[in-house]
Protein backbone atom coordinates (compact mmCIF):
# COMPACT_ATOMS: atom_id res chain seq x y z
CA UNK A 1 0.00 0.00 0.00
CA UNK A 2 1.12 3.83 -0.78
CA UNK A 3 2.29 5.48 2.42
CA UNK A 4 -0.71 7.97 3.22
CA UNK A 5 -3.09 6.43 1.19
CA UNK A 6 -6.99 6.30 1.87
CA UNK A 7 -8.85 2.93 2.23
CA UNK A 8 -10.46 1.92 -0.84
CA UNK A 9 -13.45 1.05 -1.47
CA UNK A 10 -12.54 -2.40 -3.45
CA UNK A 11 -15.56 -5.08 -5.16
CA UNK A 12 -14.33 -8.05 -6.82
CA UNK A 13 -16.63 -10.65 -8.37
CA UNK A 14 -15.00 -14.17 -8.58
CA UNK A 15 -16.54 -17.62 -9.44
CA UNK A 16 -18.58 -18.93 -12.16
CA UNK A 17 -22.74 -17.80 -12.75
CA UNK A 18 -24.83 -20.54 -12.45
CA UNK A 19 -28.35 -20.02 -15.46
CA UNK A 20 -30.38 -23.06 -14.17
CA UNK A 21 -32.11 -25.42 -16.77
CA UNK A 22 -35.06 -26.79 -14.44
CA UNK A 23 -35.57 -27.13 -10.47
CA UNK A 24 -31.46 -28.95 -10.02
CA UNK A 25 -29.77 -28.39 -13.29
CA UNK A 26 -27.63 -25.86 -14.81
CA UNK A 27 -25.30 -24.55 -17.62
CA UNK A 28 -22.08 -22.66 -15.76
CA UNK A 29 -18.03 -23.07 -16.25
CA UNK A 30 -14.94 -24.27 -14.83
CA UNK A 31 -13.86 -21.14 -13.06
CA UNK A 32 -13.20 -22.03 -9.00
CA UNK A 33 -13.13 -18.27 -7.83
CA UNK A 34 -9.85 -18.59 -6.97
CA UNK A 35 -8.75 -15.94 -8.76
CA UNK A 36 -10.80 -13.52 -7.18
CA UNK A 37 -10.51 -14.62 -4.01
CA UNK A 38 -6.67 -14.07 -4.10
CA UNK A 39 -7.24 -10.49 -5.29
CA UNK A 40 -9.53 -9.35 -2.45
CA UNK A 41 -7.40 -11.32 0.41
CA UNK A 42 -4.82 -9.26 -1.22
CA UNK A 43 -6.75 -6.03 -0.79
CA UNK A 44 -8.43 -7.09 2.72
CA UNK A 45 -5.20 -5.82 4.25
CA UNK A 46 -5.45 -1.94 3.65
CA UNK A 47 -9.01 -1.75 2.01
CA UNK A 48 -12.66 -2.32 2.90
CA UNK A 49 -13.27 -5.23 0.11
CA UNK A 50 -16.54 -6.64 -0.82
CA UNK A 51 -16.14 -10.01 -2.36
CA UNK A 52 -18.67 -11.21 -5.00
CA UNK A 53 -18.76 -15.27 -5.11
CA UNK A 54 -21.06 -17.47 -7.73
CA UNK A 55 -20.92 -21.28 -7.76
CA UNK A 56 -19.47 -22.76 -5.23
CA UNK A 57 -18.57 -20.11 -3.03
CA UNK A 58 -14.66 -19.59 -1.28
CA UNK A 59 -12.73 -22.54 -1.96
CA UNK A 60 -11.82 -24.03 1.45
CA UNK A 61 -7.94 -23.04 1.13
CA UNK A 62 -8.78 -19.65 1.43
CA UNK A 63 -11.49 -19.16 3.72
CA UNK A 64 -9.33 -18.36 6.68
CA UNK A 65 -7.61 -15.20 4.76
CA UNK A 66 -10.77 -13.16 4.02
CA UNK A 67 -12.01 -12.94 7.30
CA UNK A 68 -12.09 -8.98 7.12
CA UNK A 69 -14.59 -9.50 3.44
CA UNK A 70 -17.62 -8.92 3.33
CA UNK A 71 -18.66 -11.64 1.00
CA UNK A 72 -22.04 -11.65 -0.97
CA UNK A 73 -22.84 -14.88 -2.92
CA UNK A 74 -25.00 -14.76 -6.40
CA UNK A 75 -26.23 -16.87 -8.43
CA UNK A 76 -26.82 -15.84 -12.25
CA UNK A 77 -25.83 -13.15 -14.54
CA UNK A 78 -29.19 -11.41 -13.10
CA UNK A 79 -28.65 -11.97 -9.64
CA UNK A 80 -24.31 -10.52 -10.07
CA UNK A 81 -25.82 -7.77 -12.37
CA UNK A 82 -28.83 -6.46 -9.35
CA UNK A 83 -25.61 -7.23 -6.49
CA UNK A 84 -23.60 -5.30 -8.73
CA UNK A 85 -25.52 -2.29 -9.56
CA UNK A 86 -26.12 -1.88 -5.62
CA UNK A 87 -22.76 -1.11 -4.84
CA UNK A 88 -21.01 0.19 -7.86
CA UNK A 89 -21.71 3.85 -7.25
CA UNK A 90 -19.94 3.71 -3.92
CA UNK A 91 -17.29 1.75 -4.67
CA UNK A 92 -13.80 2.69 -5.67
CA UNK A 93 -12.56 0.51 -7.74
CA UNK A 94 -14.20 -2.61 -9.50
CA UNK A 95 -12.33 -5.52 -9.89
CA UNK A 96 -14.19 -7.72 -12.76
CA UNK A 97 -12.62 -11.46 -12.33
CA UNK A 98 -16.37 -13.37 -11.91
CA UNK A 99 -16.63 -15.93 -14.72
CA UNK A 100 -19.88 -14.53 -16.82
CA UNK A 101 -21.58 -17.09 -18.81
CA UNK A 102 -22.20 -16.04 -22.48
CA UNK A 103 -25.64 -17.82 -22.84
CA UNK A 104 -28.19 -18.98 -20.54
CA UNK A 105 -31.34 -20.91 -21.70
CA UNK A 106 -34.23 -19.24 -23.07
CA UNK A 107 -36.39 -20.40 -20.81
CA UNK A 108 -36.42 -22.83 -17.50
CA UNK A 109 -38.70 -25.76 -16.90
CA UNK A 110 -40.74 -25.95 -14.22
CA UNK A 111 -39.57 -29.24 -11.81
CA UNK A 112 -36.36 -31.78 -12.89
CA UNK A 113 -36.75 -32.97 -16.31
CA UNK A 114 -37.58 -36.73 -16.33
CA UNK A 115 -34.23 -38.28 -18.06
CA UNK A 116 -37.37 -41.19 -19.18
CA UNK A 117 -38.86 -38.40 -21.14
CA UNK A 118 -35.93 -38.90 -23.25
CA UNK A 119 -33.77 -36.30 -25.83
CA UNK A 120 -34.22 -32.22 -24.29
CA UNK A 121 -33.16 -29.73 -26.54
CA UNK A 122 -32.26 -26.37 -25.20
CA UNK A 123 -32.31 -22.96 -27.13
CA UNK A 124 -29.85 -20.63 -25.33
CA UNK A 125 -29.61 -16.70 -25.33
CA UNK A 126 -27.00 -14.57 -24.79
CA UNK A 127 -26.74 -12.61 -21.77
CA UNK A 128 -25.88 -9.07 -21.41
CA UNK A 129 -22.91 -7.34 -21.05
CA UNK A 130 -22.57 -6.31 -17.31
CA UNK A 131 -19.87 -4.24 -17.25
CA UNK A 132 -19.94 -2.36 -19.84
CA UNK A 133 -23.40 -1.23 -18.64
CA UNK A 134 -21.97 -0.18 -15.37
CA UNK A 135 -18.92 1.45 -16.75
CA UNK A 136 -20.98 3.55 -18.98
CA UNK A 137 -22.02 5.28 -16.00
CA UNK A 138 -19.06 5.61 -13.68
CA UNK A 139 -17.22 8.32 -11.99
CA UNK A 140 -13.65 9.35 -13.83
CA UNK A 141 -11.80 8.89 -10.59
CA UNK A 142 -13.24 5.52 -10.31
CA UNK A 143 -10.76 2.22 -11.17
CA UNK A 144 -12.50 -0.79 -12.92
CA UNK A 145 -10.17 -4.04 -14.14
CA UNK A 146 -11.92 -6.59 -16.46
CA UNK A 147 -10.50 -10.02 -17.21
CA UNK A 148 -11.10 -12.02 -20.64
CA UNK A 149 -10.25 -15.45 -21.33
CA UNK A 150 -8.45 -15.67 -24.64
CA UNK A 151 -6.71 -18.55 -27.00
CA UNK A 152 -4.67 -17.99 -29.79
CA UNK A 153 -1.21 -16.02 -31.26
CA UNK A 154 -0.75 -13.63 -28.13
CA UNK A 155 -0.70 -10.12 -30.81
CA UNK A 156 -4.27 -11.55 -31.59
CA UNK A 157 -5.45 -12.15 -27.98
CA UNK A 158 -3.92 -8.24 -26.51
CA UNK A 159 -5.48 -6.38 -29.48
CA UNK A 160 -8.78 -8.64 -28.79
CA UNK A 161 -8.49 -7.67 -25.78
CA UNK A 162 -7.66 -4.27 -25.62
CA UNK A 163 -10.67 -3.85 -28.32
CA UNK A 164 -13.41 -5.51 -25.33
CA UNK A 165 -11.96 -3.37 -22.67
CA UNK A 166 -12.18 -0.26 -24.38
CA UNK A 167 -15.84 -1.08 -25.31
CA UNK A 168 -16.46 -2.08 -21.68
CA UNK A 169 -15.13 1.12 -20.77
CA UNK A 170 -12.58 -0.49 -18.27
CA UNK A 171 -9.23 0.93 -17.71
CA UNK A 172 -6.90 -2.63 -17.66
CA UNK A 173 -7.73 -6.13 -18.81
CA UNK A 174 -6.45 -8.89 -16.95
CA UNK A 175 -5.84 -11.62 -19.94
CA UNK A 176 -5.66 -15.18 -19.26
CA UNK A 177 -5.40 -18.51 -21.53
CA UNK A 178 -8.06 -21.12 -20.94
CA UNK A 179 -5.61 -23.34 -19.14
CA UNK A 180 -6.47 -20.77 -16.02
CA UNK A 181 -9.67 -22.21 -15.36
CA UNK A 182 -10.03 -23.88 -11.80
CA UNK A 183 -6.09 -24.11 -11.53
CA UNK A 184 -4.02 -22.84 -8.52
CA UNK A 185 -1.87 -20.59 -11.71
CA UNK A 186 -1.98 -18.56 -14.47
CA UNK A 187 -0.60 -17.27 -17.36
CA UNK A 188 -1.59 -14.19 -17.54
CA UNK A 189 -0.79 -10.30 -19.02
CA UNK A 190 -2.17 -6.87 -17.77
CA UNK A 191 -3.06 -4.66 -20.54
CA UNK A 192 -4.37 -0.58 -20.50
CA UNK A 193 -4.77 1.43 -23.78
CA UNK A 194 -1.40 2.31 -23.52
CA UNK A 195 -0.10 -1.20 -23.69
CA UNK A 196 1.72 -3.69 -21.72
CA UNK A 197 1.28 -3.14 -17.89
CA UNK A 198 2.03 -6.71 -16.72
CA UNK A 199 4.01 -8.51 -19.60
CA UNK A 200 3.16 -12.44 -20.17
CA UNK A 201 4.08 -15.04 -17.47
CA UNK A 202 2.67 -18.64 -15.92
CA UNK A 203 2.45 -16.92 -12.09
CA UNK A 204 0.71 -18.33 -9.23
CA UNK A 205 -2.79 -16.48 -8.51
CA UNK A 206 -1.98 -15.15 -5.15
CA UNK A 207 1.41 -13.30 -7.07
CA UNK A 208 -1.28 -12.18 -10.18
CA UNK A 209 -3.69 -10.74 -7.25
CA UNK A 210 -0.91 -8.82 -5.45
CA UNK A 211 -0.01 -7.56 -9.04
CA UNK A 212 -3.42 -6.09 -9.47
CA UNK A 213 -3.86 -4.70 -6.12
CA UNK A 214 -0.35 -2.60 -6.70
CA UNK A 215 -1.91 -1.47 -9.85
CA UNK A 216 -5.07 0.26 -7.92
CA UNK A 217 -3.03 1.40 -5.69
CA UNK A 218 -0.55 3.16 -7.88
CA UNK A 219 -3.66 4.29 -9.78
CA UNK A 220 -5.44 5.86 -6.52
CA UNK A 221 -2.51 7.53 -5.43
Amino acid sequence: MVCGMNRLKIIVTAGPTREYVDSVRFISNASSGLMGCEVAAAAAHAHDVTLLIGGAGVPAEISTRLDSVRIVPFGGVCDLKEKLTGLFDDCDALVMSAAVGDFRPASRFEGKIPRKGGPVVLRLEPTEDILAGLAAGKRSEQIVIAFAVEDGPREEIEAKAIDEMKAKGADYVVVNTPAAMGREESEACILSVGGVKLPWANRPKSVLAREIVDLLEASEA
